[in-house]
């Protein structure tokens, strides 16, 4: 292009889908300035009043007023330091589509009222210190009580989202499902109960152990691949290896009692809500999803009351 081409107001309008009372509102107050007047004396503008032009829409539709751009172009900045500065715009121009996206895709999957839409979009729009506030005032719930535990930094760290600065679509649409989780009473009150049963399991057995869901696992998980019936003699020698495990977790003997514990214990754990966190968790934090153990503590929980019930 021709450093001395000059454009007319009618001309920029043309090229950048502007009105001419638009541009010349934007003229008036400085924003845009004219190079120099034609003949005629009408303003005449230089080449990099298009790419000027060009960002000042797109900070408008950003929602920047008219000072924060004025003081913008005021730097009087080259056309490749306008161009750096218009790829900046857009990059959080694209952030703010993906969240609408994803709040509109939630609402059309989940046939949403317009309160939830409406809540959903609050969680979307929520900075990164304010759903920091939000996951650890969620925690300091389920984890009431606990804050002495060394063994709860660890566990509180693994159950923390950390939505990066530019997530996809799923990332946004998993952090305000989780957001929502994070706010619902009986979900606080069931982790709360699952923290509590582990600080019990090892309350007399200091140190970093399993707790019973993963000592479920490492016992369990050969005889269910095998299509073991939890409830038939097979599922003895599998069943008292557990126990006998758990059992040296918490320091009791391996009796009835104990596995009406255990018992209870993953029972508490074979929640949808939890396993569904944890998988929201995976997608927000960009992590390798982990196979679901509803499967092993299901056998496992049929095998223990089979096993007690009388």
């Amino acid at each position: 292009m021709n450093g001395d081409t000059r454009y007319s107001i009618g001309e920029l309008a043309r090229r950048t889908g502007l009105t001419v009372k638009t541009i010349r509102f934007y003229s008036d107050r400085g924003i845009v300035s004219p190079t120099d007047r034609g003949p005629t004396g009408h303003r005449r503008y230089g080449p990099d009043a298009l790419a000027r032009l060009d960002l000042v829409r797109t900070l408008r539709d950003l929602g920047l007023d008219l000072a924060t751009i004025r003081r913008i172009v005021d730097r009087e900045v080259s056309l490749p330091e306008v161009a750096a500065a218009h790829a900046d715009a857009l990059a959080a121009q694209i952030r703010v589509l993906r969240l609408r996206r994803a709040v509109l895709t939630a609402v059309a999957r989940r046939g949403s009222t317009p309160e939830e839409m409406a809540l959903m979009h609050k969680l979307a729009r929520l900075s990164a210190d304010e759903r920091r506030r939000l996951i650890d005032e969620f925690l300091d719930a389920a984890f009431a009580g606990q804050a002495g535990n060394p063994t709860y930094a660890g566990i509180r760290r693994s159950l923390t989202p950390d939505l990066p600065d530019n997530p996809d679509a799923d990332q946004v649409e998993a952090w305000v499902e989780l957001a929502e989780m994070a706010q619902d009473p009986d979900f606080r009150a069931s982790l709360r109960h699952l923290a509590e049963q582990h600080a019990a399991d090892h309350a007399h057995a200091p140190g970093v152990r399993r707790d019973a869901v993963a000592l479920a696992r490492a016992e369990v998980e050969e005889a269910l691949a095998a299509g073991v019936d939890p409830a038939s003699p097979r599922a003895d020698r599998v069943v008292a290896a557990l126990t006998s495990r758990y059992a040296h977790l918490c320091g009791r003997p391996d009796d009835v009692d104990l596995r009406r514990r255990l018992l209870d214990r993953l029972d508490a754990a074979n929640d949808p809500r939890r396993e569904r966190y944890l998988h929201l968790l995976s997608v927000v934090n960009g992590w390798p999803t982990t196979e679901s153990l509803a499967p092993v503590l299901d056998w496992s929980i049929r095998a223990l009351r089979a096993r007690t019930s009388a």
